[in-house]
């Protein structure tokens, strides 16, 4: 397994180098079979403001999948075991998943009501864009169904998730929606229609409700 150790506005000594080793080797320890790699990113806000200040953040490479977890406190070695904690968690999560698929249907993506595209997405408001690109991150993206995007969206633990759609080979955006459920964002072509493989009428976005598999046990995070 290869573990690489990056650090923001700090020194990665021995020290933290082996203490990284130690907790996040453990929290793999059973899961190596299916982890290919895994990244480890330490930071320090230089923000006297920003409480609290030290994070640790990791980031694993299993079989085409990304599972990720972040955790953060006023001390760097306690946010390292907060953040194997969790990737521990999320790594019996996906290895559950992957078991479940074995034994049980594949499971049924519903289309509900479509809910119109806004026309205008900023109003009279004035664009900002950053002064500067402070991070640039690279991913391999192989095609996926609705649901496998939704287990990565859970997985890699953000708001949303940006992937292939394997029926109709464009990128697709699903995210999860502040009043419930998850919404899929897809391109508009220049005819003023979305793909009508996977959309609604009238070039209309869809939010969906996907049913996940019953599982007879489960591991709360």
């Amino acid at each position: 397994m290869k573990l690489v150790i990056h650090g923001k506005n700090i020194e990665i000594t021995d020290a933290i180098r082996e203490y990284v080793h130690q907790k996040i080797e453990k929290a793999v320890n059973h899961f190596q079979n299916i982890t290919n790699e895994v990244d480890v990113h330490l930071s320090v806000a230089r923000n006297p403001r920003i409480n609290p200040k030290q994070a640790a953040e990791v980031t694993i490479y299993a079989n085409g999948s990304v599972i990720r977890a972040e955790e953060s406190s006023e001390n760097l070695y306690a946010s390292i075991d907060l953040v194997a904690d969790k990737i521990a968690r999320q790594l019996r999560k996906y290895k559950e998943r992957r078991q479940d698929k074995k034994t049980q249907a594949q499971p049924t993506t519903e289309v509900i009501v479509p809910e119109p595209v806004a026309a205008d997405l900023i109003g009279d408001r004035t664009p900002e864009l950053p002064s500067e690109v402070v991070r640039t991150k690279y991913f391999s993206m192989p095609p996926m169904t609705l649901t496998e995007a939704l287990e990565q969206l859970q997985l890699v633990g953000h708001d949303f998730y940006m992937f292939l759609n394997a029926e109709t080979g464009e990128i697709n955006v699903i995210y999860e929606r502040n009043h419930g459920g998850y919404g899929v964002i897809q391109p508009r072509h220049n005819n003023g229609h979305t793909n009508a493989h996977s959309n609604g009428k009238n070039g209309k976005a869809v939010s969906a409700n996907i049913t996940m598999p019953e599982k007879s046990h489960s591991n709360k995070a």
